[in-house]
Parts: structure tokens; sequence; C-alpha cells
């Protein structure tokens, strides 16, 4: 793939092999609304999963007004619960449904403001333990500009 090809929203996207295995096409496709018998902060806040590739995935977070913090622009709370969400997908598919993981340390750089528009996560694993698993992840605009990153490590039990 050429650099002209690269999607400017999604630009880790490539790297990732599509997902294959039916059971975490199953599982994870419907990400954040699930098969779950009540509503979660996730989609309370309403996040739609774009793309899901091999420990990889894209979240959206389009824009409404309450997400707003009183300057106008998306609340760096907003911002954080994308990076934590988005690697959830990318996480849990390499596990079985009775496997639960939780963040036990999540570190955000805020690179730049996002303004009446939606905000969109790439999120990865970079390495994977027994039971740690490290991630990244990136928040961009429509435009491709990145207004924010971060790293977290989550553990499996």
């Amino acid at each position: 793939m050429t650099d002209a090809a690269v999607d400017p929203v999604a630009p880790n996207a490539a790297r990732f092999a599509p997902l294959t295995d039916p059971d975490a096409l199953a599982r994870w496709g419907k990400f954040p609304h699930g098969s779950w018998d009540r509503t979660f902060f996730p989609q309370h806040l309403g996040f739609e999963l774009e793309e899901l590739r091999t420990d990889y995935a894209r979240v959206r977070l389009p824009y409404r007004p309450e997400h707003d913090q009183p300057l106008g622009v998306l609340h760096g709370g907003a911002i954080a619960s994308l990076i934590d969400t988005v690697v959830v997908p990318a996480i849990g598919q390499a596990y079985g449904p009775e496997t639960g993981f939780v963040t036990v340390q999540m570190d955000v750089r805020y690179l730049g403001s996002v303004v009446e528009q939606d905000a969109i996560a790439e999120g990865w694993v970079e390495k994977r333990g027994r039971t740690v698993v490290f991630c990244r992840a990136e928040v961009r605009v429509p435009s491709g500009k990145l207004v924010a990153d971060g790293t977290l490590t989550y553990v499996v039990r």
C-alpha cells in the first residue's frame, strides 16, 4: 500500500491482518452494543465500532454538543474514555467470553482540540503477555489531524 492510499483517520489499520475468526467476529463485531441486557458507559456516550482487525479496532465518537466542555471543545474525559474503550475489542478478540480484563494504567496526551466534529480512535495491541496486555491508541478528527494519543496496560483474568 502506498502512502497515498492510507486513510487519514486510520493510518495504522493496514499494519493489522483482517480478523477471520468467526467466533471473535460474532462476539466483537457489534461492540459496544453486544448482547448485554443493559446499557454500559460506551453505549451511553454513543461510541460506534467502524473497523475490527486482528489486535486492532477503530471506534468513532459522533459529535454531540453535550460532550463539550464550557469552552466549546470536546471534553477531555470523553477523549480518555474513547482511548480506553477502543482497545477493548482489540484485546478481547483473542480470548473467550469467560475471560475478563481491566485497565490498570492509562496515560493520555492531549495534542489538539476537537470542535463540533467527530473523534475517531484507533487502538491496537502492542504486546500480549500471559496476564498483561500493552496497548496504544490515537485519536483523530475527520481531516486526519492527531488530537490525542495514549498508552494503556490491561490485566487479563
